[in-house]
């Protein structure tokens, strides 16, 4: 069994849930650019949806997230340092790559 201690330790680990209302604008932005990718990479069709286990592939929708991805980033780059520039950049190559992939 364990301890009260082991208790409170799990619940200092666990992350806390984020408060939307207090992040400002550029940290909703990459919020936004988070859930956009994991669509896009279902869009894709690499990724299962959560709770299934069928791809639902839909290139369409695919095309149309990337590019809002491309835009949130590019509004949000003058805000970013270099190594937040370079994930960003480099999360939008791959899922390019990707999704010409899978329109051959």
């Amino acid at each position: 069994m364990g301890s009260t201690s082991d208790k409170s330790e799990t619940k200092e680990n666990e992350p806390k849930p984020i408060e939307i209302s207090q992040l400002d604008l550029y940290q909703l932005l990459e919020l936004f650019v988070v859930l956009l990718s994991e669509q896009a990479w279902r869009y894709i069709g690499l990724r299962v949806a959560p709770g299934t286990s069928e791809i639902k592939k839909d290139l369409e929708k695919a095309h149309v997230t990337i590019d809002c991805i491309i835009s949130l980033v590019d509004k949000m780059e003058t805000h970013l340092d270099s190594t937040e520039k370079e994930r960003l950049r480099r999360l939008i190559t791959d899922l390019q790559i990707n999704y010409v992939e899978q329109m051959k």
